[in-house]
């Protein structure tokens, strides 16, 4: 559809339409970070990062910076992405049209051996599906969860001065003791100083009830590692109308991923609601018993809505169809939340 025709039928969302006009707009460059001393264009020391289980490249944004959402100007980070890994090839195709092309499709099994031989920091969220909650309990045993160990074998080969390891919830659960206590001593075992901390994403600006486990190792040079403090409290945390509101009375539309499941209310797929005075329910990947409902209107979120209750920026673009693109939105990072706790890797490091 032509730029004109989409700003025409849309203009009650010009910005958003304005960024998503053309694809190349909507890619997040990695440029050096600048700052003005007395007239002059100075460039700030930029770190190197390397990505494992990227997925759709959630926590990488975070870490890069430079992107607005719900009014929030987020600055960019000293950080740039030079190699990251992701299995999934649509979430590939996502990264590579909003965070870097240089992305390595493929199991990290068969890429192992490709890693630069250092990075500054390491960061990545191993697969989760067998720690979860709504998991099938195998913990660090189960053939997913298991992958942590070539995040170890990683950490090794790169010698980063800081990593940061994310997971779910369940990582914390005293029936997931073992696989904790066994993460954390291989972790110890590289010669760093590692603690880990639960995460209430709320806190720190995204309209959504949900709680990750950072899980953050610090080489023994560098400056301890400081949680980053909460923004917000439960009196103010964000809603889902502060989220979506917007989005009412914009008709389906892929190009941006405002499309949405027409499956209805049923014990099989779900039928929780969302509360507009409310941080939205936990965003998740499989579409099975989750697929929220809109708070007023007679349908299931959009990918879109979905997209932002998760604080990617309007101007990032799944490439992929619904329920490929739910998962992906359902796997990642929040880019805001991941945004705060970059600043506080940028602290050990400066």
């Amino acid at each position: 559809m032509a730029t004109t025709a989409l700003r025409k039928r849309y203009s009650e969302l010009d910005d958003f339409l304005t960024i998503v006009d053309n694809s190349e707009a909507t890619k997040t460059k990695q440029k050096p970070t600048q700052r003005k001393t007395e007239g002059q264009i100075q460039e700030t020391k930029m770190f190197s990062v390397v990505s494992l289980f990227s997925g759709c490249g959630g926590m990488d944004l975070g870490f890069i910076g430079g992107f607005s959402i719900f009014g929030n100007e987020y600055s960019r980070n000293p950080f740039r992405i030079e190699w990251a890994n992701e299995l999934n090839p649509y979430a590939c195709k996502t990264y590579s049209r909003n965070i870097d092309s240089n992305i390595h499709c493929g199991d990290i099994r068969d890429y192992i051996n490709k890693l630069p031989s250092q990075t500054d920091v390491l960061i990545g969220g191993f697969p989760c599906q067998d720690i979860s909650i709504n998991g099938k309990g195998l913990g660090i045993n189960g053939h997913r969860s298991s992958l942590y160990t070539y995040m170890v074998e990683a950490i090794k080969m790169t010698k980063p001065k800081v990593f940061i390891a994310e997971n779910v919830k369940g990582l914390l659960l005293k029936t997931r003791k073992e696989s904790l206590d066994k993460i954390l001593y291989d972790f110890n075992e590289l010669g760093y100083n590692v603690s880990y901390q639960l995460y209430h994403a709320a806190d720190y600006g995204v309209p959504q009830s949900r709680e990750r486990v950072f899980i953050v190792g610090t080489a023994k040079d560098v400056k301890p590692f400081v949680p980053p403090k909460a923004i917000r409290q439960k009196e103010n945390w964000l809603t889902s109308y502060d989220a979506i509101h917007d989005l009412e009375k914009v008709t389906q539309n892929e190009q941006i991923n405002h499309i949405w499941s027409l499956a209805k209310k049923s014990g099989e797929q779900g039928g929780r609601k969302l509360l507009s005075t409310k941080p939205a329910f936990t965003i998740r990947a499989e579409c099975h018993g989750n697929i929220q409902f809109h708070y007023s209107l007679p349908r299931r979120l959009s990918m879109r809505e979905a997209a932002r209750i998760q604080s990617f920026p309007d101007n990032f673009i799944f490439e992929s169809k619904l329920r490929e693109t739910e998962r992906q939105i359902g796997n990642a990072v929040p880019p805001v939340l991941a945004w705060h706790v970059a600043q506080s890797v940028k602290n050990c490091l400066l």
